[in-house]
Parts: structure tokens; C-alpha cells; sequence
């Protein structure tokens, strides 16, 4: 379904992303871990549509996007939700949801997507009305999962959606992206928590200083040692 392969980013004179090359496959989970700054959130930048790289090819069911407007890229099933959620603090939960679909005109299948995000986050259902600025963070991380599903995708795109969580919130967090990914979706999940990542995930991917050092089916990678020692605790 998405296929990125030598893909290089900038930032001014900083090279972040080098030589960066990984896929995912329909309905798979894939994650990408690493310490902090190790250019995962960039590579979902680059897949979005967000940043542009310098060198490399993005390939998504068989298309190259690497020069593809990011309003686009959403039109053509493909939707982030980004690191520290950035809901519409001003607008209530439902017109965040509406803005999810801002896209589409299919108003049968926005009103199923709008009950199936409601059976996913009762929570949202019975915040509908309240101001999103007022929502607890777990809360807040509920829209902002809910408004990407609201642009249909057929790929998702997570970005650390475990992060400043409470324990209990993040394990329900990580079971309703297992539940999305139960009806075909499929999802690239980045994340610092490496162990619930890795616990879900079919695939997985650690990243390094903007290099990907290893890859591999994802209970491989946990079980590895090097792995165990620098992301799970020995």
C-alpha cells in the first residue's frame, strides 16, 4: 500500500531523514519506534504531504505523492493524526468530527462514519456538545483518532497517540487501534512507547538519528537484544 524508499528531508542544514526506506501492507499494523528526534515524526510528515523531501520516492497504492499537495494526499484515503492531538480547542467535539469529513459529500457514509467513531469513543458521543478545549487529554486523543477516521482513509497515519497518557488511558487507546485495524484499515503507528507498539503491531521498524537500523515482523524486533535494551527495559 505504501512504499517509501531512499528518502531524504531536510531542515535547513540538518539532515533528519537519511536514506529512509520501509512499506507497509494492506491491513497491517506497522510501527515505527525510536528515541525522541529519531525522525519518525518526520517521515509521517513526508508520507502526509506536511514536508517535503529532498531525494527519494513515496509510493501509495502504486502512485508517487512525494510531490502531492497534503489536501490531496487526504482525498485520496490517506489521513495523520498528529502528535499532540491539535483539535480545535474553540469548537465543540461534533464540529470537530464534521471537519474530519470537510472533504467529502457522501452524506449517508459521513452519518455511518459519525455512528462508528460514537461506538468507538462513547465518551465523544456523550461530549458531543462540549467545547474539545475542556476534554480531558485521553478525551482529546479520542477526537483527534475520531476526526482523522472521519475523512474515510484507507490508510492511517498515528503519531505518538499514547503520549502524556495515563497508563489505563493508553492500553484502552491501544485496543481501539487494534479494533480499527479488526475491519481492514490499515494503520502506521509512530510511537515512543515501544512496548504496547510493538504488542500490536504486525511490523515494525526502529529508526535512529533519521536511519532505519532494523526491521522485521514485530515479535522479532522485541525479542531482539539490542532492542530489549535500549526501548524495553533490559
Amino acid at each position: 500500500m505504501l512504499v517509501v524508499e531512499e528518502l531524504d528531508v531536510y531542515y535547513g542544514g540538518i539532515h533528519a531523514l537519511k536514506g529512509v526506506s520501509f512499506r507497509v501492507r494492506e491491513s497491517e499494523i506497522v510501527t515505527l519506534i525510536g528515541a525522541n528526534g529519531a525522525g519518525k515524526t518526520t517521515t509521517l510528515k513526508a508520507v502526509s504531504g506536511l514536508i517535503r523531501g529532498r531525494n527519494g520516492s513515496i509510493r501509495y497504492m502504486g502512485q508517487e505523492i512525494s510531490s502531492t499537495p497534503a489536501h490531496v494526499i487526504v482525498r485520496q484515503g490517506l489521513s495523520q493524526v498528529p502528535e499532540g492531538r491539535r483539535v480545535f480547542t474553540d469548537m465543540t467535539v461534533a464540529e470537530n468530527l464534521a471537519l474530519g469529513a470537510y472533504h467529502r459529500r457522501d452524506m449517508q457514509g459521513i452519518k455511518s462514519d459519525l455512528e462508528w467513531v460514537y461506538e468507538l469513543f462513547p465518551r465523544l458521543a456523550e461530549r458531543r456538545q462540549q467545547v474539545a478545549g475542556t476534554l480531558s487529554g485521553g478525551e482529546q486523543q479520542m477526537l483527534a483518532i475520531g476526526r482523522g477516521l472521519m475523512s474515510h482513509p484507507r490508510l492511517l497515519l498515528l503519531d505518538e497517540p499514547s503520549m502524556g497518557l495515563a497508563p489505563l488511558l493508553v492500553k484502552e487507546i491501544f485496543d481501539i487501534v487494534k479494533e480499527i485495524n479488526t475491519t481492514g484499515m490499515t494503520i502506521l503507528l509512530v510511537e515512543q512507547n515501544a512496548h504496547m507498539a510493538l504488542s500490536i503491531a504486525d511490523t515494525a521498524y526502529v529508526m535512529e538519528t533519521g536511519h532505519i537500523i532494523l526491521s522485521g515482523q514485530a515479535q522479532e524486533v522485541a525479542a531482539n537484544a539490542r532492542v530489549r535494551a535500549a526501548y524495553l527495559g533490559g
